[in-house]
């Protein structure tokens, strides 16, 4: 495989790795800090600073490597001799990983926004250089909103777990088992019943079963979404379907569909941390909540991202 460089050297690959330049203002330590926050994830795991996941490349599968250098630069690692075959297939990886940490947004409107916000500005001190970790998979962001739908995220990461260590594929790897999420495609020929070993309700269920139908037939898509109008029209859009209420909705929007402007209005964890910073005994009303809407304008999506890492 031959070196070459990509336009305006966003990245490059040098001897097989792929070396990725960072936004300044990118702070690993922040970003792991995240990603480490439960023990139960089985997306990825990372271990002395270095992060390790398999990826979909192409038709095929990769496992990767990820850490970041003394010069700010994030350097991508194929383990297993399993590497990319030509310049497409590396930029589709290039492109999951800066979609993954959102390495291509301009935070600076952000964080000169909230300097002077009363709730923001001591969390977006404590936590400077953390990115709105995404879930580039339509698929899996929605999965992972009706799993999490009205119980407590630890219990959530377990369901995770057991839906993709029993439908999902993986990449061994010194006696450890790298997952990647199960397709649509795979789901959609499922009924309830195999879904029945996994501790989640039949609603549930029958919810994931229906998004996935809906992707194979193309009447879902991630490009048909963000092809919309506005939030609104894709919000519209996203509560159409079974089981997908505003919550769920805004959730994907932030986390997948990357609207900064989204805004998980009704999250128990977006109360606690402003009950929290606050010192207040009662949950914020939808006014008060309306209200810092406003004040945070097209970056509500970051301020709750950064409230949440104030408890999780």
């Amino acid at each position: 495989m031959t070196d070459f460089q990509y336009a305006n050297d966003c990245w490059q690959e040098v001897n097989g790795n792929i070396i990725i330049k960072l936004p300044e203002d990118f702070n690993l330590r922040a970003n792991l800090g995240y990603l480490e926050r439960n023990k139960n994830e089985c997306m990825f795991e990372v271990e002395n600073g270095i992060i390790t996941r398999a990826v979909a490349v192409g038709e095929r599968q990769a496992l990767v490597q990820i850490h970041v250098n003394d010069r700010n630069q994030m350097i991508v690692q194929f383990l297993k001799d399993i590497r990319p075959g030509n310049l497409a297939e590396c930029a589709a990886v290039v492109s999951y990983i800066c979609e993954w940490f959102d390495l291509n947004r301009d935070l600076k409107p952000f964080y000169e926004m909230a300097k002077s916000d009363p709730l923001l500005k001591n969390p977006v001190q404590e936590f400077y250089g953390l990115r709105v970790i995404g879930v580039p998979d339509l698929f899996e962001a929605l999965c992972w909103g009706v799993l999490g739908q009205q119980i407590n995220l630890a219990f959530a990461y377990t369901l995770k777990r057991q839906f993709v260590e029993k439908f999902g594929e993986s990449i061994e790897w010194n006696g450890k088992n790298y997952w990647l999420f199960p397709t649509y495609d795979q789901i959609a020929m499922l009924t309830p019943a195999d879904l029945a070993d996994i501790k989640m309700t039949l609603k549930k269920s029958e919810y994931i079963l229906g998004i996935a139908r809906l992707m194979v037939t193309g009447e879902l898509s991630k490009e048909k979404l963000l092809k919309m109008e506005n939030l609104k029209e894709v919000e519209k859009g996203l509560i159409r379907i079974r089981g997908i209420g505003p919550w769920t909705a805004n959730y994907v929007m932030m986390r997948c569909l990357r609207f900064t402007s989204a805004y998980p209005i009704d999250d128990v964890g977006l109360h606690n941390a402003i009950k929290h910073l606050t010192g207040s005994e009662k949950k914020p009303t939808k006014e008060e909540l309306l209200k810092l809407s406003q004040r945070w304008a097209n970056w509500q999506a970051y301020a709750t991202f950064y409230l949440w890492r104030v408890l999780y």
